[in-house]
């Protein structure tokens, strides 16, 4: 299996993150903090995104930096939380800068959500207030993981119907080359579909099946002609942001965000489905200036980006009618 203790997207040099968890239903935001600028891109994958900024970091646009990345709960009204990353940003001077005069610098600020609306009160979701707060809390170090931020509210398993879910959350991992170049990744895990490690190919969380005391393989009851439920578009989605320290343009910015998927389609299956909006930011700092070759720190982002998966699956705690990966002893899998 892989290791559950292997690192933070923080390990790379001049990132911070910060986690805003509204215990009330629960629901949050996650922060990934970059005030000195970074290079960035995104891939968006699936049929259900909702994203803020993706546009602008296209290769060919102007902005070249951003200065934070906000993964949010609460669906589309979560997306809300970027104004308060703004916010804060404004009030230190970060931004791009417009050289006007008068003109405050404007911080470039994406954001992806994921939906979690089905569990508790929906009116309680990600605010601008809670951006803000998770800019305030923004350090380096340890990263928490599990039922935090974006990923407090966080399921996985729920191709055959919500009734047969798991409980996922939030993951991070980083991997240090022997040249010295970082690759780190951070992800909130709301799949539609099974968590396996891709390692031992063990089915970690997934569907349960109709009692709820076993722990099924859903790709091959799909194959075994089992319907699955009809569900509303865009009640999942898995998100995530990769960071290095390396130099890298927009465009390779862009080909590792695209690499990275590969980590989502070795843990998750099914993935990038109609009703999910798969998305993953890419972030390169540029600390480390020697040339590298960005395939090579591609197939790094989708080897760390499989292993915070992982590490969201294995971190999450048990909410009433969704257990977690921590009972999985208590299942047996049902081939």
């Amino acid at each position: 299996m892989m290791d559950a203790s292997s690192g933070s997207i923080t390990d790379v040099v001049g990132v911070k993150v910060g986690q805003f968890t509204d215990t009330r239903r629960p629901t949050g935001c996650t922060v990934v903090l970059v005030e000195a600028g970074a290079v960035a891109g995104v891939d968006v994958r699936g049929g259900a995104p909702g994203t803020r900024e993706t546009d602008l970091l296209y290769p060919i646009n102007l902005v070249q930096q951003v200065h934070a990345v906000v993964l949010s709960g609460g669906s589309a009204f979560g997306l809300d939380a970027a104004s308060g990353v703004v916010q804060y940003l404004e009030e230190r001077g970060i931004g791009f800068d417009t050289r006007l005069p008068n003109v405050p610098k404007v911080p470039i600020v994406p954001a992806a959500i994921l939906f979690d609306l089905q569990l508790g009160d929906p009116s309680i979701r990600p605010t601008g207030e809670s951006g803000y707060k998770a800019c305030q809390a923004a350090r380096t170090g340890a990263v928490a993981q599990g039922n935090v931020g974006a990923g407090a509210g966080a399921t996985v398993g729920k191709v055959l119907g919500p009734t047969r879910a798991m409980k996922a959350g939030l993951g991070t991992a980083s991997i240090r080359l022997a040249d010295g170049v970082v690759v780190g990744a951070i992800v909130a895990v709301n799949a539609w579909g099974q968590v396996s490690d891709p390692v031992t190919g063990r089915l970690l969380a997934g569907v349960r099946s109709a009692d709820g005391q076993r722990l099924i393989n859903v790709i091959e009851q799909i194959k075994s002609g089992v319907p699955m439920e009809s569900l509303t578009e865009g009640q999942n989605t898995t998100i995530g942001v990769v960071a290095t320290n390396a130099a890298l343009s927009k465009s390779q910015a862009t080909v590792v965000a695209q690499m990275a998927h590969d980590g989502l389609a070795r843990t998750i299956n099914p993935v990038h489905s109609p009703l999910d909006g798969d998305t993953i930011f890419a972030l390169a700092t540029g600390d480390h200036p020697e040339p590298v070759n960005v395939a090579l720190v591609g197939a790094i982002a989708a080897e760390v980006m499989a292993q915070a998966v992982v590490n969201a699956v294995l971190h999450a705690e048990s909410l009433p009618g969704l257990p977690g990966c921590k009972e999985i002893a208590s299942y047996l899998l049902e081939s």
